[in-house]
């Protein structure tokens, strides 16, 4: 006998618990005059001796729900969730409702992934649209890591860990009793910790203003995740505007040397390396490249670490995005009464590296060799990058109530209602861009506020006195690089300061030929007092008015040429300086006769100040000393 024959035949695939047989099960026992219930000879199905029962339908719910406690941990605070293990989930998923009550910041998914059942029917709307930042994620009482999750409707279970997570973590579950039994060695080596003591709470989620310090004004609470710190130090999500790294034909980064660090030094570095890949901001590197790390003194004595990239910046392809003019953006504050300053925290490390160019920002330790993968400070094109990302961000607001340079952020506006709006207004592109503010460095609703090295109010612009009185400390420079560092000083103050040019000539020729040793004498003495003597006297810089007609000064010497762009305000119409212009004539310029030389200042004044002069509602006028120059009115031809 074949007993082949009267084997029952397997299931289908899916066709488990099925009274009936599959089109192709039911014509092979047909032809084989086989049973179609039982598979066996003999009989036919009407008169099987036992009939078969219907499979009964149950609840299988508890046997697929196997669930572990856990808790999300933010700001200090742990809120408990229970998260179901789904092996047959291909994404990790968290309930909507929960990332709404606990302020859980997601961004949307592009493109959006479709999301269905095991029939390919669609679950919900059949979309992920958002995903969660990584969140410090914890299971158990020990196992922590941080984890970012698709959001979905799913009151039921509020998260949960699909097949990513099992294939990461690779625990042992017991099927048979529902239990996580232990961790893989993966996680001995990097997931288990003590446990977190924090204060748990199960819904409702930390007060504005414990979270903000206690120092953001009432209008503004509701914004306070933007100036969470703890945000702030998380790993930032790809974007559009990652820092790119790209190396000129046939480069690669040097390697740098290693730096000898001092006891404190070294203590410092291990509290910075251990930080920043706590937070992701590094990891351990196997890149061939490998930049120099050190540490430069802080203003409050602290250390700030330092990579030097100058091999990797001399082989880097620049990025040709050029910065905003302060000065000229400070041109814009005409009206403004209210202010308020915003300091971005940890502006770079909110960027990240664009994928794939981690390994050339590698830097080497007495400890370990890392990577950075978030943009530090030091590359090339950093300041660059920021600002297109910053421009992004503000781009309709840019001149009209909002100057943004890198990572300061001046909010200007007429009124106090006006201003509340305007600083609400970009509170809100800060927290959906996912950039965070420093709120100790933060000034709100002030009627006078220093801003990139200016003190600024309704009157005008005028120097910070704190720099003032560093200028007129300064000792007398005995060696080359001292004279550069106090010209370089003195010259971003230089619009504030009348034929700036004429005063600091003795100076500058010092320095003309490059070189080595500083011949100091009676002259450059006299100017360098004179100088110092003018930063003390230097008056206020109104802004420029287009209501109010424009007057432009120009005087020229023998070796340089000055001109000064001023308004009449008040009564009986006082001149007030708007801005000075000032430069040192060429070689061939100071072969001029005295009439050319004023006519060159005229020129020079109108080119430097064309965006104001041009299209004015008042005609302008030119004041000058010299008689001769006033037959330009009346002459119907001029000579190119």
């Amino acid at each position: 006998m074949d007993y082949s024959s009267h084997r029952e035949e397997e299931p289908e695939p899916m066709q488990l618990g099925r009274s009936g047989l599959a089109a192709q099960g039911h014509r092979s026992r047909g032809q084989m005059r086989l049973c179609y219930r039982c598979g066996a000879s003999g009989h036919l199905s009407p008169r099987y001796p036992k009939r078969f029962p219907s499979t009964p339908v149950g609840d299988v719910s508890s046997f697929l729900n196997f669930t572990v406690p856990a808790s999300l941990h933010m700001s200090d605070r742990c809120f408990p969730v229970s998260a179901l293990i789904d092996s047959g989930a291909a994404v990790n998923l968290v309930d909507r409702g929960l990332v709404e009550e606990l302020g859980i910041p997601i961004f949307p998914c592009v493109p959006a992934l479709r999301i269905t059942a095991i029939d390919s029917q669609p679950i919900g709307e059949g979309y992920l649209r958002h995903q969660t930042e990584l969140l410090d994620f914890q299971v158990r009482l020990f196992h922590h890591e941080r984890l970012a999750f698709y959001v979905t409707s799913s009151p039921a279970n509020p998260v949960i860990l699909g097949f990513p997570w099992l294939r990461c973590h690779d625990p042992h579950i017991s099927w048979r009793s529902g239990e996580l039994v232990r961790w893989s060695t993966t996680c001995l080596r990097g997931c288990l910790r003590d446990p977190v003591l924090r204060p748990c709470r199960t819904s409702q989620v930390e007060r504005p203003l414990e979270a903000a310090g206690g120092h953001l004004p009432s209008q503004y609470t509701d914004f306070h995740m933007v100036f969470s710190e703890e945000r702030a130090a998380r790993l930032p999500h790809h974007q559009v505007w990652d820092c790119a790294i790209d190396l000129l034909p046939n480069a690669s980064p040097p390697k740098g040397r290693i730096y000898p660090l001092s006891l404190p030094e070294s203590k410092a570095m291990e509290e910075y390396i251990e930080s920043s890949l706590a937070a992701g901001h590094i990891r351990p590197s196997t890149s061939p490249a490998a930049a120099g790390f050190f540490f430069v003194g802080k203003k409050d004595g602290g250390l700030r670490p330092c990579i030097d990239y100058r091999g990797l910046n001399a082989v880097t392809v620049r990025y040709p995005y050029l910065l905003p003019l302060v000065p000229a953006a400070l041109e814009q504050l005409r009206g403004a009464q209210v202010f308020t300053k915003l300091d971005l925290r940890s502006a770079y490390n909110l960027v990240r590296i664009r994928e794939g160019d981690e390994w050339k920002t590698a830097f080497h330790t007495t400890h370990g060799h890392y990577e950075y993968c978030v943009m530090p400070f030091g590359l090339t094109n950093a300041p660059a990058v920021f600002q297109v990302l910053i421009n992004e961000v503000f781009r309709d607001l840019l001149g009209r109530g909002v100057i943004a340079y890198i990572d300061d952020i001046l909010v200007y506006s007429a009124s106090m209602e006006e201003h509340v709006i305007e600083v609400r207004e970009v509170l809100a592109r800060l927290q959906q861009h996912y950039l965070y503010v420093k709120l100790e460095k933060c000034e709100f609703h002030r009627s006078m506020v220093t801003f990139l090295g200016y003190v600024i109010s309704h009157q005008g612009v005028e120097m910070d006195t704190v720099k003032v009185q560093a200028v007129t400390e300064w000792p007398e420079p005995s060696t080359v690089r001292e004279l550069q560092r106090f010209l370089g000083f003195a010259n971003f103050y230089r619009r504030f300061i009348q034929n700036y040019s004429s005063v600091a000539r003795p100076l500058t020729s010092l320095l003309r030929g490059k070189p080595k040793k500083l011949s100091w004498m009676d002259q450059t003495h006299t100017a360098f007092l004179q100088l110092k003597d003018r930063f003390t006297t230097a008056p206020i810089l109104r802004h420029p008015d287009p209501e109010l007609p424009f007057v432009v000064e120009v005087d020229a010497s023998c070796s340089g040429i000055g001109t000064v762009l001023s308004q009449r305000h008040g009564e009986p119409g006082k001149l007030h300086p708007c801005a000075f212009h000032s430069r040192k004539l060429t070689a061939a310029e100071r072969n001029y006769d005295v009439g050319n030389r004023e006519l060159l200042a005229i020129k020079a004044a109108l080119e430097e100040w064309r965006h104001w002069l041009e299209g004015v509602r008042h005609l302008f006028q030119v004041l000058t000393d010299h008689h001769n120059l006033e037959y330009l009115r009346g002459a119907k031809q001029l000579n190119p």
